[in-house]
């Protein structure tokens, strides 16, 4: 089962927008209200555990290049494991993690 909230500002002023994705059996469940659920899920289902609970490793090198002001946080629960995941785009490995999880986030996939 999915129950994840995702929480998103553009920038620290502007106005939050909520979303909400419910799935379990590979769909998407009713109460979804992201604007593509299907894409939401493949990502999830797809970059969710790497994401959501990354394994211990070396550090990474990430490009010095800034993506924009945008936060998303993800919290709630994927396959029985409680999730709280920040999202930014404050330089490369945050921009790649933000356009793996695009629809999840009120997006698109890129």
């Amino acid at each position: 089962m999915i129950d994840l909230t995702i929480s998103i500002r553009e920038d620290p002023g502007a106005p939050e927008h909520v979303f909400r994705l419910l799935a379990g059996d590979g769909q998407p469940h009713a109460g979804t209200t992201l604007p593509d659920p299907g894409a939401a899920l493949a990502a999830v289902e797809r970059f969710g555990e790497d994401i959501f609970f990354p394994k211990p490793g070396p550090p990474k090198l990430c490009t010095q290049q800034y993506g924009g002001p945008q936060v998303a946080v993800v919290t709630g629960t994927f396959h029985g494991r409680t999730v709280h995941s920040t999202f930014t785009r404050t330089d490369g490995c945050e921009i790649a993690r933000w356009k793996a999880m695009a629809p999840l986030l009120g997006g698109t996939a890129t």
